[in-house]
């Protein structure tokens, strides 16, 4: 059975748009990787919350990137079974990148605590910890050019003389400058990682959600060619 007129015309924009999305499935992995390597780039980001939303988009993307397969041949073999199958299989991922926007949105107002709670448990683990975490305290702080939780104070308990700091806050990092130094704001960032790395996150996350929410606009248009296409394949069917 070959379509005619319009219908031809939905089968390839249909294939079109498969293509699009193999190419949406593949951005969505890359960005589900980057917000997640983003968040867990230090050791302290421990909430296990924070992985939700990247993890359900990478998941989605991968799927998305599989399930073209099915509307590509589909489309291509005007076959009315995996024309179906692609738009049963989208219209369920459609559902799940909308909970992954929800979730994400949801998480976005509880970053405050989840930083609090991790700068808290950095500091107090700092002195004992490994080398690994030491240096993932470290670049957090010189790269977000921050002291402490919520100023360089939070580092009272970090030597016993009280006024030492990691040399990671320092404004011009070298070997001992935070010694002595916690209140001298000419050597040491007096301003807290807090606010700066909850502003990060909820940058991070905002793009999951407007990945997530771009992409199940795309794929909804995708799902209705794909229905107004397996009505011409039936149509042609009963036809036949």
């Amino acid at each position: 059975m070959t379509l005619e007129g319009g219908m031809k015309c939905v089968k390839f924009l249909l294939f079109f748009f498969n293509f699009i999305f193999w190419l949406c499935g593949l951005a969505l992995i890359v960005v589900g990787v980057l917000v997640q390597v983003s968040l867990h780039q230090t050791v302290m980001i421990n909430d296990a919350s924070a992985s939700g939303a990247p993890i359900v988009i990478i998941a989605v993307g991968v799927v998305i990137f599989f399930i073209s397969f099915f509307g590509c041949c589909g489309a291509w073999k005007e076959n009315y079974c995996m024309v179906t199958m692609f738009s049963i299989l989208l219209s369920l991922i459609i559902l799940v990148q909308i909970a992954a926007a929800i979730a994400g949105y949801i998480y976005r107002n509880k970053v405050s605590d989840v930083v609090q709670d991790s700068l808290a448990d950095m500091i107090t683990r700092y002195s004992n910890s490994s080398a690994e975490f030491k240096a993932s305290v470290d670049a957090l702080q010189e790269d977000l050019k921050c002291c402490g939780m919520n100023g360089s104070s939070d580092w009272r308990n970090f030597r016993p003389d009280g006024i030492s700091v990691p040399d990671s806050c320092c404004v011009n990092v070298s070997a001992n400058c935070g010694i002595g130094a916690m209140t001298d704001s000419v050597k040491v960032h007096q301003e807290g990682c807090r606010t700066a790395l909850e502003e990060l996150l909820k940058k991070n996350i905002l793009w999951v959600i407007i990945a997530a929410l771009v992409l199940a606009f795309i794929e909804v248009m995708g799902v209705v060619f794909a229905c107004v296409l397996m009505r011409g394949i039936r149509s042609g069917y009963e036809v036949m």
